[in-house]
């Protein structure tokens, strides 16, 4: 294993400065390899070019009469997409990146809640964008098809560099910047505002804790719309490292040797899967036992400060991909047993944790401060608190830093609720031990987060659920499935309600299980509602009339 050092050289504020550094210091370095259309045929690029790509777009979208503009970017994860998100941050406006499997009509409500001025969209996507920009309420009136700006089309926008640089906006690290919706998006959805120096903060800090090399190899795994995927991509254009586009899940195992991939950032479901294919891959060929009598040895070496992992586990290595050396996992708990098992094996495997609000890190592991079942320290910069914590030192975990968002755009209610005299209230339950190590107890107040890293806030389920005529009340909740979670709904529903009065509980079990489907069907596959329990009583209430949630059993 190679030696460890934590750099503790640049504090970057805003990033026209990272992309600026990157190019000048790493500008001959191959940043980006992605696979052509032929599927065989890759492109390369340095990021002397992306950085010439960034200005060439910039120049193309000012040409366009986006100065200044808000900007939606929607589409999957390629080199594209980047070159559109720093193009507009960096050189024009404000961006907006939008998950591409969102539902046209949830599309249509956050073009509507951030007031879009214009969209950048892969056709990939299918999307009939002329008739939803013509939707109630969407002020987008500007549509760029990425098809615009493919590496055969850069020349032709290069040239008008030279005329409109001089009106690239002039940046303002603390302005809103980037804005990005919190969960999957409704109208009710929060926009979270956050700041060049909000993201570059972040950035600065991992920089001064985590291992990451020029000579690394990172595969993009993560939805790049996603603040987590897209502060890992950052991470590492920072180091100068090579990042490669993985062409799709299934083809995971494949790309880490072909690239000879060295790290990256990901959900726990990755690693889960790719360690219990390791797992079984053994049992089938009957090497389980000599697996486990390897990782006895070990550790025991390990003891006294002798590493062999990798050399015990050549062919645990040599199955992924022959270079993986680190994993950074977020979004949601990893399973300890596995987190243990990729470490025995010698690949370095980190839990982090944070929020969008937070741009997102809020602490993390590292090689030198890992504990089991923690997130780590917080990061570098970042103060944290439990507010009013309990006899086991259990409370609300509270956060300061340069990472946090600027606010909810328009929103001043939300704002009231999470900023508490200066500190940003994660809405978390947690404890701090003694050595300054996080450990989260309890998931963010009524939030499920699934171990794929999609976060369902119940809330936006419940308000239609609510529009049952017979329906008084309803609580959507995560229920464990395995070592995940499936959407359940308990529903209070009036007995004297004209759709059920003097029916059976069978036909109003049936009949709710028939609306909720409904419901089901206009929502994305990871929301939609697996269990209905049906009930008479109301639930328990607190003083102020809120449902005592972590009252009611799963289950009937």
């Amino acid at each position: 294993m190679r030696k460890y050092k934590c750099k503790y050289d640049i504090e970057f504020q805003d990033l026209k400065e990272i992309m600026d550094f990157v190019a000048e210091k790493y500008g001959d370095n191959i940043g980006f390899i992605y696979k052509n259309a032929d599927r065989t045929s890759k492109t390369e690029i340095t990021y002397k070019k992306f950085r010439e790509d960034l200005d060439a777009l910039g120049a193309y979208l000012i040409s366009k009469g986006l100065k200044g503009k808000r900007i939606v970017v929607i589409g999957p994860n390629s080199y594209q997409w980047l070159v559109a998100y720093y193009a507009v941050v960096i050189n024009v406006g404000t961006v907006v990146p939008l998950d591409k499997g969102l539902p046209e009509e949830e599309i249509v409500n956050s073009l509507v809640k951030c007031k879009a001025d214009a969209i950048i969209y892969d056709e990939s996507l299918g999307m009939d964008f002329d008739s939803i920009i013509k939707k109630k309420g969407v002020a987008a009136k500007t549509l760029i098809p990425m098809s615009d700006f493919t590496q055969e089309k850069m020349p032709e926008l290069a040239a008008m560099i030279k005329k409109y640089k001089p009106e690239f906006k002039v940046i303002d690290k603390h302005a809103t910047d980037i804005i990005v919706f919190t969960s999957g998006t409704s109208a009710d959805a929060r926009a979270a505002q956050l700041s060049q120096r909000n993201i570059a903060s972040t950035i600065a800090a991992m920089r001064k804790v985590e291992p990451i090399f020029e000579d690394d190899v990172e595969m993009i795994l993560l939805p790049l719309h996603h603040v987590f995927g897209n502060q890992g991509v950052l991470m590492f254009i920072s180091n100068g490292c090579t990042n490669v586009f993985c062409s799709g899940l299934k083809y995971v195992q494949k790309e880490l040797k072909e690239y000879g991939v060295t790290a990256f950032f990901c959900v726990p479901l990755i690693i889960e899967s790719m360690i219990n294919k390791v797992l079984k891959t053994a049992e089938k060929e009957g090497k389980l036992q000599k697996l486990e009598t390897g990782r006895k040895i070990s550790k025991a070496l390990m003891k006294v400060g002798i590493d062999v992992r990798r050399k015990i586990f050549k062919d645990v290595i040599d199955g992924l991909g022959g270079k993986l050396r680190f994993l950074i996992s977020g979004a949601a708990g990893l399973d300890l047993k596995i987190l243990e098992y990729a470490t025995d094996f010698g690949i370095l495997t980190v839990q982090g944790y944070g929020l969008t609000e937070t741009s997102p890190t809020i602490a993390s592991e590292s090689y030198f401060y890992r504990r089991p079942g923690s997130v780590g320290h917080a990061m570098p910069g970042v103060e944290v608190m439990i507010n009013d914590p309990d006899e086991d030192g259990i409370g609300e975990l509270f956060a300061q830093g340069p990472n946090i968002m600027k606010g909810y755009l328009d929103d001043d209610k939300a704002n009231e609720e999470v900023f508490v005299n200066g500190w940003f209230n994660t809405g978390d339950l947690a404890r701090i031990d003694e050595d300054g190590y996080i450990f989260l107890t309890g998931r963010k107040k009524n939030v499920i987060v699934l171990k794929n890293g999609k976060n369902i806030y119940p809330e936006e389920i419940e308000a239609l659920i609510g529009k049952i005529p017979y329906v008084v009340e309803n609580v959507v909740m995560g229920e464990p499935d395995g070592d995940d979670y499936r959407l359940v709904a308990h529903i209070v529903y009036d007995p004297e309600a004209e759709e059920v009065k003097g029916k059976s509980e069978e036909y109003i079990q049936t009949m709710a299980d028939a609306d909720i489907e409904l419901i089901s069907r206009e929502m994305p596959s990871f929301k939609r509602i697996k269990q209905v329990y049906l009930r008479t009583e109301p639930f328990e209430k607190t003083t102020t009339q809120k449902i005592k949630r972590r009252k009611i059993k799963t289950g009937k």
